[in-house]
């Protein structure tokens, strides 16, 4: 009896250590999917250089605490035979573990300033937090040259905290940003996304369009950027009607 309890002991102890071992990979799969998006148990263990097994593990343990969610993966375009591969996505709760801001106090103070200077002081602060964004990326997108301003803006945002990638479209590019360090507050201050969408066109030198927002309860925030021969050109030689773009967008990261 005594060895019984002995080695149930042990093996408990083991499983601590399992645990504690295990926090850091644990970490790195939901960054992934932070980054990445909505993510198979294939797609993550390719990623992670991780066995499937592994990987289901982490997940089963990451939906447990309520910080992931599965969901059937969208199909677009033709549909082979079997259900669609199932994806694992952050919940609310898993963006709240890399949110780094004092959300309550943030929105109080806007509140308080919309309420003495109305929308127009709200809109001013929004201007003023990002002016110091584009300051400090102004030198570094111009050094990049015009055809690759987007990624080295996106390496800029990724610095900063916001996981931000550019994947090439029909009309241009995307950028995307698979954090928001504000995104609660920007859902009641939608200020605060125009304003960077502004300084994103001054840096990019063209106007670009917002297609989807964290805040406004997407996977991710999305900006288009046309290519620039296109933009300089009339709309009706546009191919590609981006009000599409954003309807495929936000169904793409529901």
């Amino acid at each position: 009896m005594g060895v019984v309890k002995k080695a149930g002991a042990t093996e408990a102890r083991r499983a601590g250590v399992a645990a504690v071992d295990e926090t850091p990979t644990r970490e790195r799969v939901a960054q992934s999917i932070l980054q990445q998006g909505p993510s198979t148990t294939a797609d993550l263990a390719a990623r992670l250089d991780l066995t499937t097994a592994a990987v289901r593990r982490h997940l089963d343990h990451l939906v447990e605490e309520g910080l992931i969610e599965s969901r059937e993966q969208r199909v677009y375009g033709h549909r082979g035979r079997g259900r669609p591969a199932k994806v694992f996505a952050l919940t609310d709760s898993g963006r709240d573990e890399f949110r780094q801001d004092y959300d309550d106090l943030a929105a109080s103070a806007l509140r308080f300033l919309a309420e003495q200077g109305g929308d127009g002081a709200v809109e001013a602060f929004a201007r003023r937090r990002v002016a110091d964004l584009e300051e400090r990326y102004a030198a570094l997108v111009e050094a990049a040259g015009p055809e690759h301003r987007a990624d080295a803006l996106a390496e800029a945002l990724t610095q900063d905290g916001y996981a931000a990638s550019v994947r090439d479209v029909q009309s241009g590019q995307q950028l995307c940003q698979h954090h928001c360090p504000v995104a609660h507050v920007a859902t009641e201050f939608p200020q605060l996304c125009e304003a960077e969408t502004e300084v994103f066109a001054r840096l990019l030198g063209r106007h670009v369009q917002r297609l989807a927002t964290i805040a406004h309860g997407d996977g991710v925030c999305t900006t288009h950027i046309p290519n620039a021969v296109r933009a300089l050109s009339h709309p009706s030689d546009n191919p590609a009607d981006p009000s599409e773009e954003i309807a495929i967008e936000r169904t793409r990261l529901s």
